[in-house]
This record gives C-alpha cells, sequence and structure tokens, in this order.
C-alpha cells in the first residue's frame, strides 16, 4: 500500500516554486549555451545582443511573475491551476512575436523562439505543481 499523497505546507510549496523559476533559468541557461556557445549562433535582435546575463534575467522575471500569478488565482478562484496555464500558455505564444519579429537571421529567431519555449515548458509544468511525492 502506497502512502497517500499530501500537499505540501507553504514552506515547502514556496521551496518547490523557487526550484521551479531557477529550473526554467537554468533550462534557458542552457539553450543559450548550446545555440550561442557551441552552434556559434549569434544571438542577436533589433534591440541588441542577447547575452548570458539576460537570458537569466529575463527567465527569473517571467518565473516570478507567473508565480505571482499563480498565488493570486489561489485566492481568488476555485480553479487556479487551470486558468494559470491557459494563460501561461497564451503569454508563450504572444511572446514569441518577439523573437520571430526581432530576431536578426533565421537563426537567431529559431534560436530566440526557443529560449521563450523552453522557459515556457519549465514553468507550465512546474511551477503550479502542489503535490509532493
Amino acid at each position: 500500500m502506497t502512502a497517500p499523497r499530501s500537499l505540501p505546507g507553504p514552506r515547502n510549496l514556496a521551496v518547490l516554486r523557487i526550484l521551479a523559476v531557477l529550473g526554467a533559468a537554468a533550462a534557458a541557461l542552457a539553450v543559450w549555451a548550446v545555440v550561442h556557445v557551441l552552434a556559434g549562433v549569434e544571438l542577436a535582435s533589433t534591440s541588441g545582443e542577447v547575452t548570458a546575463a539576460s537570458v537569466i534575467v529575463a527567465a527569473l522575471v517571467a518565473g516570478l511573475a507567473g508565480w505571482g500569478l499563480l498565488a493570486v488565482l489561489e485566492r481568488v478562484t476555485e480553479r487556479p491551476r487551470a486558468i494559470w496555464t491557459w494563460i501561461a500558455a497564451v503569454f508563450l505564444v504572444l511572446s514569441l512575436a518577439g523573437p520571430l519579429t526581432m530576431g536578426t537571421t533565421g537563426a537567431a529567431k529559431a534560436s530566440l523562439a526557443a529560449l521563450h519555449v523552453v522557459t515556457a515548458a519549465v514553468l507550465i509544468v512546474l511551477l503550479p505543481r502542489r503535490r509532493t511525492r
């Protein structure tokens, strides 16, 4: 017989969500490193070069904003995870307009879009999790 899953307390939930945000930043940085450092793609947009620091900051900001929205939804609605997931998916699609219109080359556009998708994927899968194993 397996033990039932239990909801984590507020502190454990915060740790899980911090790890989700940090995981999204780490995943984005890994993609940046593979694309820029190993493959040699010049990651540039019409607004400038995309550096490792900018990738980390953008992923952290997105993750913290998503966490904040999820926290609000958990207080004001009965289905916060479902609503949050839909909102996050819409924001991902909207965010793709940036790399696809501002990337300087085809490779840069595809690589910048991949950064958005990887960051969103990690956040969408991990941030709303509430149960521990």
